[in-house]
């Protein structure tokens, strides 16, 4: 299934600063990087995060419609990082909450504005 998911920036040591901190929350670390992009993730065999500058050189921009989402094993730990992404200056898409069927989750924007969620189930 999905092995990476990369976000475009144009400031890439603002996004890890960012990155590093929400990410160790869930225990993932940097596996990867150069000077054009960071892989953080909790192994190789697991689906990883990465943020890139644009290979042609252009300016990164957002995606209408595309989201990351990240999963946890509890509604603290929902309610944990999605507070800790607003204190590192990401910006609030929906509270933390239930949002039916037993799926409990909270929308930000990266300082970048690449949208993202954390969730858990049941």
């Amino acid at each position: 299934m999905i092995g990476y998911v990369t976000l475009g920036s144009n400031d890439l040591a603002a996004a890890a600063t960012f990155y590093d901190a929400l990410l160790g929350e869930l225990g993932a670390t940097r596996l990867m990087e150069t000077g054009r992009y960071i892989f953080w993730g909790v192994s190789m065999q697991q689906p990883s995060l990465c943020v890139i500058t644009p290979f042609d050189g252009a300016p990164a921009t957002i995606g209408n419609g595309g989201m990351v989402a990240l999963v946890v094993d509890g509604r603290d730990k929902v309610d944990r990082l999605h507070a800790k992404a607003l204190a590192l200056g990401g910006s609030d898409e929906g509270a933390p909450g239930d949002r039916g069927g037993g799926f409990y989750a909270g929308y930000f924007r990266d300082p970048e504005g690449h949208k993202l969620n954390v969730f858990c189930t049941g």
